[in-house]
């Protein structure tokens, strides 16, 4: 986008002749604009501003009904400080200029008539524009998020687009006064909320519901759900046929795995995804036990590369969508969405991982999205320089989140608890832990109590050794603790253990070991992957007995696709 212009004069004749003059010399570098007024420019450089348009210089006339230029420069200053301020006075208004230099900050103030522009017009604002690129600096151009830090609805903003890797930019509006200048020029007719608290702010001011989303063509979304957020941003969330060779729930490794073998095979493939591609390896900081990544590779590049080969292969992947349920009608596999809608398939593969199990501790629910987090969008790390945070659990996925936190954080609390970090931790991860200064391993130990008014302040650390209580401020603990199945939604019709992971293969076959599931329909025995229902297969975390590694959901996701290949023949 080129900076703007913007000449401001409520006389046709001269608002004509300056903007002619201003597009033959400058309309091939900067956006040339006009308006009549003060009032109506006021308005147009708030909605330049929410677009992240640079404006360069304003050119405002002094004489105009309602608000003179030297009052427009004024306030037109708190929303674009750095552009240049030129004031187009009579002769009799010269005294009124040179009083108001200093209560405009104008630049410069030229005199009516400016003829020849050559001579009188065009030097002035060539050193003027000149100074104004040289320190230059473009804004962010995409998706802003106005919130407040502590507040869960914000997080979940911020995490949704965090974990699909679209690119945003996070305002504090509590820490920020660009943040509250923004919010304050959102044009809408939504309820605001008066706030009066921020320390920053000598005044209360008027604000829209929080968070507030400003996309890069101004527009704003109050409050948005992450499917009103993911349809207006361009993600899609429905499918484009009602029919499928292959149907795939969940998009961790496992899912991506199979989304890129059934599609590059030939199999007209659907994969669903309720939050974002990546399941919790997304989150995954630095991935160095993967094979053929030497030097390693963060969950979220896996991620991405996954999703652009499966596309490359014809997949489509609507994001976010959530099945609710599945039915079975003759050789045909139904999935119910959320949205009331049904799809059906030849063949389907679950593949929706795990969850971590959240901590049992009384009033957690209150900080969750406040201070306690389950699992850690990498972005997050930045937020925490210079403060303590709490990392709860042992395995791969709590040690690297240790890790990254720590390039940030002053301190990163690290809760085991059992008695040594190698026994659910790959070794290079035990090493690099023990060999960062800032990261304190306290193991044997739990949260016994949290504290904080609006949001976390401290935790109370129990060691079980030796039966004390600790308490630390903390900023907030992120949770990677447990591996918890969500699928409550296959109930009644696929067959699984107490805990809610998915019986396949042999573990389907009755106690005599010769017995196939009740109500197998097929003469054969389930496949390795596949559930008590013929043609539907289970992959990854999600499987009873899986390896809880991403390159062993990779392989399942891949083997699973040989079984779908080996059931279509026979149906």
């Amino acid at each position: 986008m080129k900076p703007t212009i913007l000449a401001v004069d409520d006389d046709p004749d001269v608002l004509n002749a300056v903007e002619r003059d201003l597009r033959k010399q400058y309309g091939n570098r900067f956006r040339v604009l006009r308006v009549e007024s003060g009032s109506i420019g006021l308005e147009l450089l708030k909605r330049l501003k929410l677009r992240n348009d640079p404006t360069a210089l304003l050119l405002v006339d002094q004489r105009m009904p309602q608000i003179t230029g030297v009052d427009f420069l004024q306030e037109a200053m708190e929303i674009f400080p750095d552009a240049k301020r030129v004031l187009l006075t009579a002769y009799a208004d010269t005294d009124v200029a040179i009083r108001s230099i200093n209560k405009a900050k104008i630049d410069f103030y030229l005199m009516k008539p400016w003829t020849p522009p050559e001579q009188n017009l065009y030097p002035v604002l060539d050193d003027l524009l000149d100074d104004w690129m040289a320190s230059f600096h473009p804004e962010f151009e995409g998706i802003r998020v106005i919130g407040l830090r502590w507040s869960a609805k914000s997080h979940e903003i911020r995490d949704f687009l965090a974990r699909n890797g679209i690119p945003f930019q996070w305002l504090d509006i509590e820490a920020d006064n660009e943040a509250r200048r923004l919010a304050s020029y959102a044009s809408s007719t939504a309820a605001t909320t008066t706030v009066s608290s921020f320390s920053n702010s000598s005044k209360s001011a008027t604000l829209p519901h929080l968070p507030l989303v400003i996309l890069p063509d101004g527009s704003q979304l109050m409050e948005p759900t992450t499917t009103q957020l993911a349809e207006k941003i361009g993600l899609k969330s429905h499918a484009q046929m009602p029919f499928y060779d292959l149907i795939i729930v969940g998009a961790g490794p496992a899912g991506l795995a199979a989304a890129v073998y059934g599609a590059s095979e030939g199999l007209h493939t659907l994969l669903i995804e309720k939050e974002a591609p990546g399941g919790q390896a997304r989150m995954s900081s630095n991935i160095e036990n993967y094979l053929g990544f030497p030097t390693g590779l963060t969950g979220a590049n896996l991620a991405r590369r996954a999703v652009a080969q499966a596309a490359r292969f014809g997949a489509e992947i609507p994001t976010p969508q959530q099945v609710t349920g599945i039915r079975i009608e003759g050789p045909y596999r139904f999935v119910k969405l959320i949205d009331g809608s049904e799809i059906s398939c030849h063949a389907l593969v679950i593949a929706t991982g795990v969850s971590y199990r959240k901590l049992d501790i009384p009033g957690i629910e209150k900080f969750t999205g406040a201070g306690v987090y389950y699992g850690a969008a990498m972005v997050q790390a930045l937020s925490y320089k210079g403060e303590n945070v709490c990392i709860v659990g042992g395995a791969n996925s709590a040690g690297q989140a240790a890790i990254h936190f720590s390039k940030y954080a002053s301190k990163v609390i690290m809760l085991v608890r059992g008695d040594s970090l190698t026994k659910g931790m790959s070794q290079y991860l035990v090493d690099q832990i023990n060999e960062t200064k800032n990261i304190d391993v306290m193991l044997s130990s739990n949260i016994e109590t949290i504290n904080g008014e609006e949001r976390l302040e401290s935790v109370t650390i129990y060691n079980s050794k030796n039966g004390e209580n600790t308490t630390f401020p903390i900023s907030s603990i992120f949770i990677f603790i447990g591996a918890q199945p969500r699928t409550d939604w296959l109930s009644g019709v696929i067959e699984r253990d107490r805990n809610g992971f998915i019986l396949t293969g042999p573990d389907l076959m009755l106690p005599d070991r010769n017995s196939r599931p009740r109500g197998w329909t097929v003469d054969r025995d389930p496949f390795l992957l596949e559930t008590n229902i013929p043609g539907v297969f289970a992959a990854g975390d999600v499987r009873l007995g899986s390896v809880k590694r991403v390159a062993s959901g990779v392989g399942e996701g891949a083997i699973a696709i040989q079984f779908v290949h080996q059931y279509l023949t026979k149906v």
